[in-house]
């Protein structure tokens, strides 16, 4: 037992979890009625589509699929993740806390009776529209793919790549698709995930320029002129 806590003591920082359950739970009772309104005309024009919550509910596998990914292989690259997403998700917190927020997008008929509308109904009974913006399904699932993106191991890897980059735009779709989200919430998420983006991995990014030094960026090896 010492030895595989000495292994993995790295997993310190996922008690984070039970602070931001507890968190949000607060929030989902307490924000009911009365809060400010997230509304984009635009949001008007997208249709609801109930088949868009297959992306979204494979969201939380995608998530926690890639947080053991890194905590069991890159410890280095798990760190820089959690930093991204539990700095997110507690930036999201405090917002809903101080400017509570919520939507009347969702539809009150759905116009398909079949299982994804069921599970629709599901979501909708569970998750109540409020506390919305940055969207956290859509944050983190960016978080997510730019890990595996930058993942040396996981760049071997060709149809990965593709399938997170996949599943990262369907779920970013499925929270407007699915009246979940305002496209407010998506922008907001996109510009946090941005900035967290340049805080979190932009040491990285800076590479030393030193005359005739030869040089590795993402996999791809020259010399500086």
């Amino acid at each position: 037992m010492r030895a595989f806590f000495k292994k993995y003591k790295h997993a310190w920082i996922l008690l984070y979890f039970p602070i931001y359950l507890a968190w949000f739970a607060f929030l989902e009772k307490t924000v009911t009625r009365r809060f400010h309104v997230v509304h984009m005309a635009v949001d008007d024009v997208i249709p609801f589509v109930e088949f868009f919550i297959i992306p979204y509910l494979l969201w939380f596998a995608y998530v926690a699929v890639g947080i053991v990914y890194f905590f069991l292989h890159d410890v280095s690259e798990y760190y820089k993740l959690c930093a991204f997403l539990f700095v997110g998700m507690t930036v999201f917190l405090f917002i809903s806390t101080v400017y509570p927020n919520g939507h009347y997008l969702r539809p009150s008929v759905f116009p398909r009776d079949n299982l994804c509308s069921t599970l629709v109904r599901w979501l909708y009974a569970a998750d109540t529209p409020t506390n919305l913006f940055p969207s956290i399904h859509v944050y983190n699932s960016i978080g997510i793919h730019l890990a595996v993106s930058r993942s040396q191991e996981l760049r071997k890897h060709r149809g990965i790549q593709i399938g997170s980059g996949i599943l990262m735009l369907s779920i970013i779709l499925a929270t407007m698709f699915l009246k979940q989200h305002s496209v407010f919430d998506v922008m907001t998420a996109l510009g946090m995930a941005v900035i967290m983006y340049t805080v979190v991995y932009g040491r990285a990014l800076q590479q030393r320029k030193v005359p005739g030094q030869v040089v590795t960026i993402h996999g791809l090896t020259g010399r500086e002129l």
